[in-house]
């Protein structure tokens, strides 16, 4: 079974910026596209973004030019830059692999107010 952990998320005020981790755990994580999700209150989860096997990554409009996501394949980690957050960015931020999800972390938190 394959644990994923989030970790990183904090309260911050408007333009402020976040770093994300995740691990995944799986001995075949080099080889599957990994994303980033996000789940505000009230609301369905949504994909912010994905990093392929290759590096190349894919946005949700909102997000493109202030998020960024990265792997590192040895030590089997996502991360997520966030600038210029905004409070629509509040939400539990989780990712997981694309293709035939693990069960999903406990996410982080990222709250966005003034």
């Amino acid at each position: 079974q394959v644990q994923i952990v989030e970790s990183g998320g904090d309260s911050v005020q408007p333009e402020g910026s976040l770093r994300l981790s995740c691990i995944i755990p799986t001995p075949v994580f080099d080889q599957h596209t990994m994303a980033w999700y996000r789940q505000a209150l009230g609301k369905q989860r949504e994909l912010v973004g994905r990093v392929s096997t290759s590096g190349t990554t894919v946005y949700t409009d909102s997000v493109k030019g202030r998020f960024t996501i990265s792997r590192d394949n040895e030590k089997k980690m996502v991360y997520l830059e966030m600038n210029g957050l905004k409070p629509e960015d509040t939400a539990l931020y989780y990712c997981n692999r694309v293709s035939l999800p693990y069960d999903w972390g406990q996410g982080t938190q990222v709250t966005v107010s003034s």
